[in-house]
């Protein structure tokens, strides 16, 4: 009777704040530009079935449905949680690489080539981190499906990285305009981005330690709850009473929290894109 009257003031509350949402109504929403990168989808779908995957198996084995959510919810999250180092690691290439096929774009119309005969020239060896991009902005420009401005928007919606946009931009004012400084912008951009890359590495160098703080303390908290489930289940037998599954929801979200605020110790907050919000011309528009 506890849990039930628990459930149905949680859910008075939950309705009556749904209510006062609809009293006073939304504001439309700008429409919102994807920033996934290729393949990012078809990762995400892959984490959430082994997710889903693990909350079962948990849940079977524990017989505590509160305990496989929660374990299907660390698995979701443990890239995002505890998975930053990669990440920045690929930022920072991805950086590099921007800057390396800037530079090359500057060296190429530095020969008395074209914006266009310049990125055509430099697709083929673009840096790995962004050759997929490079070269489909090639073969956009060389099939004249749409003009220089437009692929130019096409590929700064493909990479969504901030440094890209500060380059990608001068290039769009640079085909609209006829700007004759554009080698010399294009160097400084490169060097800027350079500077950016070696600042991000000494960052992510003194924020190591507290990464593995935090991933020191999240597997030991997990190990020491799966000791207890499998050899010691006397111990947690009060979480197989409706009560003590609500007790479990208030100790995963605790738990959930604190690993939450590990994980934002050790992140890294990038600089906001300004190149959003453009809409994708249609393949073959005037």
């Amino acid at each position: 009777m506890t849990a039930l009257a628990l459930a149905a003031g949680v859910g008075c509350g939950v309705g009556f704040i749904l209510v006062v949402l609809g009293l006073r109504g939304t504001s439309p929403k700008p429409e919102r530009v994807s920033t996934r990168r290729p393949g990012e989808r078809e990762a995400e779908l892959r984490r959430i079935a082994i997710s889903a995957a693990v909350g079962l198996i948990v849940a079977l084995a524990t017989r505590w449905p509160v305990g496989g959510v929660l374990a299907g919810v660390l698995v979701a999250s443990w890239k995002g949680l505890f998975g930053q180092k990669a990440a920045a690691n690929g930022e920072v290439e991805r950086i590099e690489a921007i800057a390396a096929w800037t530079e090359m774009l500057r060296d190429t119309m530095a020969a008395a080539a074209g914006l266009e005969q310049a990125i055509a020239a430099t697709a083929p060896v673009a840096p790995k981190p962004i050759a997929p991009q490079v070269r489909a902005l090639g073969a956009r420009l060389e099939s004249r499906e749409s003009t220089l401005a437009e692929a130019l928007t096409l590929f700064a919606q493909e990479l969504a990285d901030p440094t890209a946009d500060l380059v990608i931009a001068s290039l769009v004012l640079a085909a609209e305009r006829r700007a004759r400084n554009l080698g010399s912008l294009l160097g400084a951009l490169a060097s800027s981005a350079r500077e950016d890359a070696a600042m991000r590495m000494r960052v992510e160098a003194g924020r190591s330690g507290v990464r593995t703080s935090a991933r020191i303390i999240t597997i030991f908290s997990i190990a020491l709850a799966g000791v207890l489930a499998v050899l010691q289940h006397k111990f947690l037998e009060p979480y197989d009473t409706p009560q003590g599954q609500l007790v479990l929801v208030f100790i995963g979200c605790v738990f959930g929290i604190g690993f939450f605020w590990l994980g934002k110790m050790g992140r890294y907050t990038s600089p906001e894109r300004f190149l959003t919000g453009l809409r994708r011309p249609a393949v073959g528009a005037p």
